[in-house]
């Protein structure tokens, strides 16, 4: 059983984090029990917790509107990021077999192959990335590192140079092939944090 208000809760969430509802677009009670022919009270409770997430922002004259992400926010979501993902590599190397790392070695290929400008990059990035972690069988931790991945407009690795990447991107895959817990983690934590100085001056 899914509540009025657990499903409206996701419905806006997945359009919220998949960018089909940009930063600031206004989410008016009305429309949206019209939308998904509730009453008010689930909306509302939804909007509630949609806030609590810090999707939504709600203002006494504007209402709620889609939150708009500032730099602060972004260098606090990559800092809860390389906690999580060097968690993620760190249980991924004791369950990793060597077809995970066949597969991830070729993702690697496919990225370090791409020109910085193409369009498939920050997708084949992800999937790089996230298939690393799927190797945790963890879905809590893979659920929570989606969320924070979609908290940012134009992707995680957004503005760092792409022969940057690719170069922390080998090294990486070098440790997870001698199974060395300590240098994954820290390696992915570096790579995550470095992030933070490509963000646009605060």
């Amino acid at each position: 059983y899914v509540s009025k208000s657990d499903m409206v809760t996701d419905i806006v969430r997945d359009l919220i984090t998949g960018g089909s509802l940009s930063p600031g677009t206004p989410l008016r009670q009305r429309d949206l029990a019209e939308q998904f022919d509730v009453s008010y009270t689930p909306v509302r409770e939804a909007l509630r917790r949609l806030e609590s997430e810090g999707l939504v922002v709600t203002d006494v004259h504007r209402g709620a509107t889609v939150a708009r992400t500032e730099s602060q926010e972004l260098e606090e979501n990559y800092r809860i990021l390389a906690a999580l993902e060097a968690l993620a590599g760190s249980l991924a190397v004791a369950k990793i077999t060597d077809d995970d790392i066949a597969d991830i070695e070729a993702l690697y290929q496919e990225v370090a192959a791409c020109p910085p400008d193409d369009g498939r990059l920050a997708e084949l990035n992800r999937q790089f990335h996230f298939r690393i972690y799927e190797c945790a069988r963890s879905p809590m931790l893979l659920l929570l590192m989606r969320l924070l991945w979609r908290s940012f407009p134009h992707g995680a690795q957004a503005g760092r140079p792409h022969q940057e990447s690719v170069r922390q991107h080998d090294a990486l895959v070098r440790a997870l092939k001698h199974r060395n817990e300590e240098q994954v983690a820290a390696i992915i934590r570096d790579h995550v944090l470095g992030s933070i100085k490509y963000l646009p001056q605060r």
